[in-house]
């Protein structure tokens, strides 16, 4: 047998031994586990693009109140401009007189000097056949055109309708006036009391007319607007529709209302131009 004393040192050496393995597995485990990765930096947002800019287009209407009803044309067509995402770049502007023709306009207002000195990209001109002679209109289109042109601007015929109080000229009389102006010319029209006419066949008991039965009803003011625009963008009526247009009485047409006048607008420019 052997002493006491050398089995205990024995033990002693084989216990210290075994403390020292252990430890070292529990070192080499630590280093085993996987690290946790460093937190990632978020990606970079990417920048806002803002909406691509539209160049600024200078429009000037020459009329009388069937341009001015109910704030304007002019002013209708800013507000439209303004409420489209991106804006339409519409600046507008108009000379006016209550139940002047071209002929009063051009003689008795500032509208010559206006388009002259007013480096304008467009002028939308209205005639009001009832209220004059197709002769008028023949030589005083002619001579606003001419002006339009000379001055850099692109002119429009804006075509308005008939009416009861002056009833000896009918729609389709007008209409045909424009005709022939518009291939005298080489002008543009804004088909407008076109446009109504087929309203009134589509749906006759939506009223073109307010009160008097001569000038524009919310429904007549809309119309004119969507033609009038339609005309000058080559744009689709139905493209017109931002989430908000404060334009006066408007509200009183639904969804559906200004629907149907956006697809008439669009059918009688189609329809204007086809028979062309």
């Amino acid at each position: 047998m052997q002493p006491a004393h050398l089995n205990a040192t024995f033990f002693r050496s084989l216990n210290l031994g075994a403390f020292l393995l252990l430890l070292l597995f529990s070192m080499g485990s630590l280093h085993a586990q996987p690290q946790p990765e460093p937190p990632q930096k978020p990606p970079n947002p990417k920048p806002v693009e803002n909406p691509p800019s539209v160049k600024s287009k200078k429009v000037l209407f020459i009329g009388n109140s069937f341009t001015f009803w109910r704030g304007g044309l002019d002013q209708h067509l800013k507000i439209l401009s303004d409420s489209m995402s991106p804006p339409l770049g519409y600046q507008t502007k108009a000379v006016t007189r209550g139940g002047a023709s071209l002929e009063v306009m051009w003689k008795r207002t500032p509208a010559v000097e206006e388009i002259k000195t007013g480096n304008y990209d467009i002028v939308i001109l209205q005639e009001d056949i009832p209220e004059t002679t197709v002769d008028s209109f023949r030589t005083y289109s002619e001579k606003f055109v001419n002006l339009v042109r000379e001055s850099g601007a692109r002119p429009i015929l804006f075509m308005a309708w008939d009416y009861q109080r002056l009833n000896w000229i009918s729609m389709e009389e007008i209409a045909a006036a424009h005709r022939e102006m518009e291939k005298k010319l080489k002008v543009e029209v804004a088909p407008v009391g076109f446009a109504w006419a087929l309203s009134k066949k589509r749906q006759p008991a939506l009223n073109m007319y307010t009160r008097d039965a001569e000038h524009p009803s919310v429904a007549g003011m809309y119309l004119s607007l969507l033609v009038i625009e339609s005309t000058m963008s080559g744009k689709s009526p139905l493209t017109r529709s931002p989430k908000e247009l404060k334009i006066r009485g408007l509200e009183q047409l639904n969804e559906n209302g200004r629907k149907f006048l956006k697809e008439v607008a669009r059918d009688a420019i189609s329809q204007w131009k086809k028979k062309k």
